[in-house]
């Protein structure tokens, strides 16, 4: 009888755990741990993953990643075992311990806390910023979040005060039910955006998060679906200041910013619209550095990705890459990932984007937050 598609991810996971963790007893500890998934799998039709092989998977995960740049540090993403959390004000309260915990007064730390069967968060990021429509056609806030401010307001959000920076409630879903919490202040951590030379780009009132907590990306490892595994890195300035807050359907701010510099826009040919984007991330830096707030920058990550190369190659392990995510959008050729060529796609571990079905789908972020 031939095995299950199941029992084959489950044997091809435990013994790449094997080969880079090891089981107690060697061979024999491997074997041992097989038949003990066999046996499991044909009882219920699943197996459990041990507090260690979930930790391993998960940092596999992440350094299987092909849109990730940041895969350097992937030994050091922190694991939470939360597969025993199914309430909603408990799945809550872990958030919020995560949210703590990753920020780490500023030095933010990679972390993962990976809920059990039931357990969904409607959010595609813990923090996330509204978007109201306009009768004008505008956007006052964040355009990505429209449906999702739309979402939550049927769900029984009031809706805040009506600022470009309004920070959407969480919708958990665990045990049947789904739930809206607000997010305290003191687990958002804005951080200002300010220019060393320019003070009118500090006077338009610019800031972003400081943690790009994912929410809406399975994990799978050895053939089993964690649905709810919220994970975060850090930000790399480029995500802030060259994506969510220059791109003209997010934020739209390169004019706004281009006056505050006083460029000339009447043309495209004074590349106005370049001076003020290489500005933006100025500031993006300055201000993360001044406040304590932990921030890449391209340079930097994407001489990290060429070390990561060079690990997996003395590790015998193939380095899988999506280009497009890969080179920044800020001065791409500058870096040493512009001449070189991948092969895309991701191998199991690895993270899945699901679509909530009320969720137009729009133009991603560009990176990831393993940064």
């Amino acid at each position: 009888m031939p095995a299950s598609p199941l029992l084959e991810q489950a044997e091809d996971f435990l013994r790449l755990y094997h080969r880079e963790v090891g089981y107690a007893g060697g061979q024999d500890g491997l074997e041992a741990r097989l038949e003990t998934a066999r046996s499991e799998l044909t009882r219920t039709g699943h197996y459990t993953l041990t507090p260690g092989e979930l930790t391993h998977g998960a940092r596999v995960a992440w350094r299987n990643s092909a849109r990730c740049v940041g895969r350097l540090p992937w030994r050091a993403l922190e694991v939470r075992d939360l597969r025993h959390a199914t309430h909603p004000d408990e799945v809550f309260a872990q958030l919020l311990a995560h949210l703590h915990g990753a920020f780490n007064g500023g030095r933010i730390r990679p972390v993962i806390s990976v809920f059990g069967p039931g357990v969904r968060i409607h959010n595609p990021q813990l923090i996330r910023y509204a978007g109201y429509p306009r009768p004008d056609g505008g956007v006052v806030g964040d355009p990505e979040n429209v449906a999702l401010t739309d979402h939550l307001r049927r769900l029984g959000w009031g809706g805040g005060p009506g600022s470009p920076f309004d920070v959407l409630p969480l919708a958990i879903e665990a045990g049947g039910e789904v739930q809206l919490y607000d997010l305290p202040a003191e687990a958002i951590h804005e951080v200002p955006l300010t220019h060393p030379d320019c003070p009118a780009l500090g006077a338009l009132g610019l800031k972003w998060h400081a943690l790009p907590v994912i929410s809406d990306m399975a994990l799978e490892i050895g053939g089993l679906d964690f649905a709810c595994a919220p994970f975060n890195g850090w930000y790399l300035e480029t995500e802030i200041a060259a994506r969510n807050l220059a791109d003209q359907d997010r934020y739209n701010q390169l004019p706004a910013v281009a006056r505050a510099l006083g460029l000339d826009t009447s043309r495209a040919r004074t590349l106005w619209q370049d001076r003020a984007l290489v500005e933006l991330n100025v500031a993006a830096l300055h201000s993360f550095d001044a406040a304590g707030v932990r921030l890449s920058d391209h340079h930097a990550a994407t001489r990290q990705f060429v070390r990561f190369e060079e690990e997996e190659a003395r590790a015998g392990r193939a380095v899988r890459g999506r280009w497009s995510w890969l080179v920044p959008p800020l001065s791409p050729a500058t870096t040493p990932v512009w001449h070189r060529h991948y092969e895309d796609g991701d191998e199991s571990p690895r993270f899945v984007r699901g679509q909530a079905a009320w969720v137009k789908l729009q133009r991603p972020e560009r990176g990831c937050p393993f940064h």
